[in-house]
Formats: structure tokens, C-alpha cells, sequence
């Protein structure tokens, strides 16, 4: 079964090259260029004032929008809200089975969203409080971006290093339309999209107006920790 139709782009986004990010921690992955930010000195995101989760469950909303969906669906709470996302595994299935066993193994659990390029996409996946890098469970996924996917408001996709088969457990959502990151050629292979956000939008943007510290271009952390606490597959 297709996705819904996800609305085109009206502007082609002119992003650079992907860069290779040099946070701290090491282990990071190949970002997009693009965004921006403030703050700046080097210094760490601050502890979440709240670390632990009002709830370990999903929401009736989140609940009811899982329900309504034909594919396969997780829940997230972050320390801005929860997110409900549906999963197209006949579309990037060694992607999305690969998300399915993070999900699975708790490597999600109590991690951060350790970028926020405002305006263009929030990361997470790959490091604890404190920024403490952690390190992938599984083997290297080979890349499949070439599925007809784009990487529009509210998708869900795969971090990577220059390597296109090089993405482990680090993904991203793209808070704005990111045409161009779809896969152009193998020259140019983009970046995989494997879901889509169907509840919990506000809490995608709450997540992009936290106020960052801007290192780089790439290297854009919250200036307070944005926090996962929990991600659960739902069916």
C-alpha cells in the first residue's frame, strides 16, 4: 500500500554538500549543510530540567492516530511532547526493520536530539545526556533512498556518514520541505526516508525553536537538552 500523498515542495531548497559533523563525543554522522541558529562558545547543552517522563505509555491521540494507519507505527516522547510515527517498510524495508530492532533493544531510550537546524531538520539516535556518544548495535545499513520517498515536512530518515551505506542508529526529521535530499543519482544518492510523522507535528516544531549553540554549520546543539526518553512500536 502507498503512502498518502505528502505535499510537493514549492521551492527547491538549494543545500550544500553533506559535510562530515566533528561533534563532541565522536561517532557522529554525516549532516546536510543548511540552517542556522545561535549562541555560540563550546560548550555542552545544559541537563533537562525534566529527566524523567510523566508517562510510559502513548497518549489516546497517539493511540487513535496508530489505529487509523495500514503500516507499521512507533511512539516517541520527547521532553517536548510525544511523536507518532507510521513506518514504510515496503518502501525501505532493511531501514525500517532496522529501526524496529533500536526500538526493540531500548537503544533509544534516554537519548537526545543532539542537533536542531532550525528550519531545516532536528537529529537524534546516537547519544546519551552529557553527550556522551553511544555506540550502534547493529551493522551498517546498505542505503536505499532511491524508493520514491522524499524528504518533505514531518518525514522520518536515515543519518549516515559520506559512505551512502554507512547509516547506523542516527535519524532525522526534516521540519521543512527538503527536496534536496532525495535521491538525485548514485553520484548524489541523498538520504533514505522510512516514515512520516501522523501525531505529534507541534511537537517537531516546539523541538526547532529551542534556542542552540551554533558551532558550525553542522554542528548545531540545544543550548538544554532535548530528550528522549522513550520510543515503543505500537504494531
Amino acid at each position: 500500500m502507498r503512502p498518502p500523498p505528502l505535499r510537493l515542495a514549492s521551492l527547491f531548497l538549494a543545500l550544500g554538500a553533506a559535510a562530515l559533523l566533528s561533534a563532541c563525543g565522536g561517532g557522529a554522522e554525516v549532516q546536510v549543510v543548511g540552517g542556522g541558529g545561535s549562541g555560540g562558545g563550546v560548550q555542552y547543552p545544559r541537563p533537562n530540567p525534566n529527566p524523567s517522563p510523566t508517562t510510559l505509555s502513548c497518549s489516546p491521540a497517539g493511540l487513535a492516530a496508530s489505529a487509523a494507519s495500514p503500516w507499521g507505527t512507533v511512539c516517541m516522547l520527547t521532553s517536548s511532547g510525544e511523536i507518532v510515527v507510521e513506518l514504510y517498510d515496503s518502501y525501505a524495508p532493511q531501514t525500517v526493520a532496522n529501526f524496529y530492532n533500536y526500538v526493540a533493544a531500548g537503544f533509544y531510550t534516554n537519548t537526545l536530539i543532539h542537533r536542531v537546524d532550525r528550519d531545516f531538520v532536528i537529529q537524534g539516535g546516537g547519544y546519551a545526556p552529557g553527550m556522551v556518544a553511544k555506540t550502534p548495535l547493529y551493522a551498517p545499513l546498505k542505503l536505499e533512498s532511491n524508493n520514491g520517498l522524499s524528504n518533505l515536512r514531518g518525514t522520518l530518515a536515515m543519518a549516515r556518514r559520506g559512505d551512502p551505506d554507512s547509516a547506523t542508529s542516527q535519524f532525522f526529521f526534516n521540519v521543512r520541505d527538503n527536496t534536496s535530499l532525495d535521491y538525485q543519482s548514485a553520484a548524489n544518492p541523498g538520504y533514505t526516508v522510512f516514515g512520516r510523522i501522523i501525531s505529534g507535528l507541534p511537537t517537531l516544531d516546539a523541538i526547532n525553536v529551542v534556542p542552540t549553540y551554533t558551532y558550525s554549520s553542522t554542528d548545531i546543539e540545544p543550548q538544554t537538552e532535548v530528550l528522549v526518553y522513550w520510543a515503543q512500536r505500537l504494531k
